[in-house]
């Protein structure tokens, strides 16, 4: 048996011990057990802010006390003991410390429910080997809270009630004689609270092993209040009365010391426990901001990753690159492109060459100074070979020019022009004419007048 177990069912035995030495019958003679506290429970990674607080009295007809209770943040738990002085309290005891030892982490409320089906093999366990007493039994009703989920699991007529929205809902549906006239339509839910059977219980821990626990899983959010009783206040107390001391109590603490009271000012009757847990966060915002900070991180990332491939195809495309440009005076060739990033150059001088800028066209100049992009190397430096070549056939051709306005020159010099009288010109002096001729013209022309 666990650590856990022990300690309950040696304070059960000193409390035993101390009632045999001074016996005590007036009304209220124990003191209420009380426990409560506050804070955040993480769970697998995720956290849940609770606030809770629990409370179980004797009340004011019984001589001692069955109930046992467990406030574990996020596994709470009320168990109603049966059987008798020294018999009810070690089930009950046992219960809870069965139930926290294999509560599960996380809100499953299968778990949850194997967990109260260990507690039933616990308690007849414990009959057997005489821890209790034999027909000794329990109740275990049992939550586990675990950010916007709960897990219930029940077995007897303790129940689990929600507040949600001010509104007071059971979730428990009771193992009882009078719960089965109630849903046959026998008789009302006031009527059961009076009824002479209603402490007939049809299900509970002790007896079947095969017992099996009701479970389910229900939604919680934050400022909803979570109460689990046994039936110390739920046969004294109508649930609309519950619901109205639930709504107005403005902590967990406040309003188990209520509900307590209430129970008591009704009769007590019956042992009274009450634990009440509030959901101060139920983490959706948490993973809202979770999941936001995730997508962002995804998208950051993703935004980097296209930036970095980006980036790796420019430098390749860089590093592969060439053009011819202009280093001072003179055409050369560079490796990457003409351009700069962040102050960073993207080129390097490659090779320089013997063909200077000026003696280009005034187009191709300004097309160097921009950068002329080509394919490799080599066709590079087959772009500025052919530059050179263009510029040497340019100066042949301009030299045939010079040549051949030279040589016109000199033949004007040594044939000097005549005017005639019509102000013609002639290479050289005019031949004369025969005698003759120029009297065969005479006479031509004689002829003709």
């Amino acid at each position: 048996m666990s650590k856990l177990a022990s300690s309950l069912l040696s304070r059960v035995s000193h409390d035993l011990h101390e009632s045999k030495q001074a016996p005590v019958n007036s009304p209220g003679h124990d003191d209420p057990v009380v426990t409560e506290g506050a804070g955040a429970q993480t769970k697998s990674g995720k956290t849940a802010t609770l606030a809770w607080a629990a409370r179980t009295d004797v009340g004011l007809v019984r001589s001692h006390n069955e109930d046992s209770f467990l406030a574990q943040a996020p596994t709470f738990a009320v168990s109603d003991g049966m059987g008798g002085h020294a018999a009810g309290e070690v089930a009950s005891a046992i219960a809870v410390a069965t139930i926290a030892e294999h509560a599960p982490a996380h809100a499953d409320d299968l778990l949850l429910g194997a967990a109260i089906e260990s507690a039933n093999s616990a308690v007849i366990e414990g009959a057997i080997t005489g821890k209790g007493k034999t027909g000794m039994g329990c109740t275990a009703s049992a939550v586990h809270i675990e950010l916007n989920k709960m897990a219930v699991a029940h077995v007897g007529d303790s129940r689990v009630y929600l507040l949600h929205n001010g509104a007071l809902v059971r979730l428990t549906h009771d193992h009882s004689y009078v719960e089965e006239l109630v849903d046959a339509g026998e008789i009302t839910a006031d009527e059961a609270r009076v009824h002479p059977s209603r402490s007939v219980i049809t299900r509970a821990l002790g007896s079947d092993p095969d017992m099996y626990a009701d479970h389910f899983t229900i939604d919680v959010s934050a400022g909803d209040r979570v109460l689990l009783c046994s039936d110390g206040l739920s046969s004294m107390v109508e649930d609309s009365q519950i619901e109205a001391i639930a709504v107005s109590s403005a902590t967990p603490q406040a309003a188990v010391d209520n509900l307590v009271a209430a129970a008591l000012q009704e009769g007590g009757h019956d042992n009274v426990t009450v634990v009440v847990v509030d959901v101060v966060d139920d983490g959706v915002m948490d993973l809202h901001r979770r999941y936001y900070l995730k997508r962002f991180v995804t998208v950051a990332l993703l935004i980097v990753g296209i930036v970095a491939a980006l980036f790796v195809a420019a430098m390749l495309f860089v590093r592969n690159s060439w053009y011819v440009g202009v280093n001072g005076d003179t055409v050369a060739i560079y490796h990457g492109v003409n351009a700069s990033l962040f102050g960073q150059d993207l080129y390097a001088l490659s090779e320089t060459s013997a063909v200077q800028v000026k003696d280009l066209p005034d187009a191709m100049q300004q097309s160097l100074r921009d950068g002329i992009v080509v394919g490799s190397e080599a066709e590079a430096q087959a772009t500025i070979k052919s530059y050179h070549d263009q510029i040497e056939a340019d100066k042949v051709h301009a030299q045939q020019i010079a040549d051949k306005s030279t040589s016109g020159t000199q033949t004007s010099q040594e044939n000097p022009a005549v005017p005639k009288a019509d102000g013609e010109t002639t290479e050289g002096p005019e031949e004369e004419a025969a005698p003759g001729e120029a009297a065969e013209e005479e006479f031509v022309d004689e002829g003709g007048e």
